[in-house]
């Protein structure tokens, strides 16, 4: 990813009468890197992928690419493309005349579209023969490589995608995610990628957007999102988390309902401290959070009672309710399987380390 913008997004705003979608967006996207915007339903991001492929009109603000505006070029005309969750192909068009098309519009040579197609087709894993095949007898993971194909013949500079992969099972969706993120790499475009699923836009992305109410409410990498979100919003759409209110009592330490806290003076140290009497958010994840032996310690501690355990694959999960009864996640591989039973007495404790401050 190159650190020179691309895509630059200046104050857009989009408005349906007296309903703002899009309120005061503004971003700089980098030149080859994979861009995830991910927020809850009626959040704005689909209204604001179309504002950027030119579908729909800014209100206000302005679009830029490469330093050249944007926003009143009409879609057609822009060097971007789009990737639909429907995917848009040609029903009676074979493999190769849908990854054409493009090329057969711009007035290409038909052996120099042919040449193309196949180049596209091995780059995306689809057999030779393929060509001459009829979508409707293609399975929906060759659909989408038939559509990511299609796409690529028209050589844009910025590749959008508005949920392509949430038609799929499981399964397919995870094979395909991995391979768009090598897609990604091998061919050195921007990706700018719309999503509901945190897992998706954990394993392609460098970036991560999170939207709110029609604006950005954080943008980071991936992992610095995850483990160090600016509100409690945040904090809760990237996944499972436990979440306490604290205190600053003054001399960097903490008190906090329902949790035991024992850092010594150390929070100025780990960037978790607060002003006497200032009130945050506490944030553990639930990996980190460890059945603690009797007579052992930790920085956090909290009293309890194991109500239920969920097998999750490679994984196990536990809820245990607290002492004042509010409800805890802990998460363990399977190997490290909590040796005990539903209506165990519990004591669960994480360190500093691992410990986020939110302050709002």
């Amino acid at each position: 990813m190159s650190s020179e913008t691309i895509l630059r997004l200046d104050n857009i705003v989009k408005r349906f009468g007296d309903f703002t979608a899009v309120d005061g967006v503004s971003l700089d996207i980098y030149e080859g890197e994979f861009l995830t915007i991910v927020g809850p339903s009626g959040s704005g991001k689909s209204t604001l992928i179309r504002l950027l492929v030119g579908m729909d009109e800014l209100t206000e603000g302005s679009l830029w690419l490469r330093g050249e505006r944007i926003d009143q070029t009409p879609a057609n005309k822009r060097p971007t493309c789009m990737v639909f969750q429907s995917l848009a192909l040609f029903p009676h068009m074979s493999v190769g005349q849908n990854i054409e098309f493009p090329l057969k519009i711009r007035g290409e040579s038909a052996e120099d579209r042919r040449n193309r197609a196949l180049e596209l087709m091995a780059l995306l894993r689809l057999p030779e023969h393929y060509y001459t095949k009829g979508v409707t007898q293609c399975s929906g993971g060759e659909r989408q490589r038939i559509a990511l194909a299609r796409a690529l013949a028209f050589d844009p500079e910025i590749l959008f995608f508005d949920e392509p992969l949430s038609a799929l099972d499981f399964r397919l969706r995870k094979a395909l995610e991995k391979e768009l993120k090598d897609l990604h790499e091998r061919t050195g475009k921007t990706f700018v990628y719309i999503t509901h699923s945190l897992e998706e836009a954990m394993v392609m992305s460098d970036r991560i957007a999170i939207m709110n109410a029609g604006q950005f409410v954080q943008i980071a990498e991936s992992d610095d999102i995850y483990a160090r979100p600016n509100s409690r919003f945040v904090a809760e759409f990237m996944g499972e988390v436990n979440l306490f209110g604290v205190e600053g009592t003054g001399s960097g330490e903490l008190h906090g309902n329902g949790v035991e806290i024992h850092v010594n003076g150390r929070a100025d140290e780990f960037g978790i401290a607060l002003a006497p009497g200032k009130q945050g958010t506490l944030m553990v994840r639930p990996e980190f959070v460890k059945f603690l032996s009797s007579g052992e310690t930790s920085d956090f501690v909290v009293r309890g009672v194991l109500r239920a355990e969920y097998a999750l694959g490679s994984r196990i999960q536990y809820k245990v309710e607290s002492a004042d009864g509010s409800n805890l996640i802990v998460e363990n591989l399977r190997e490290d399987r909590y040796q005990g039973h539903v209506g165990d007495s519990v004591i669960l404790g994480w360190d500093i380390e691992s410990t986020h401050m939110i302050v709002e």
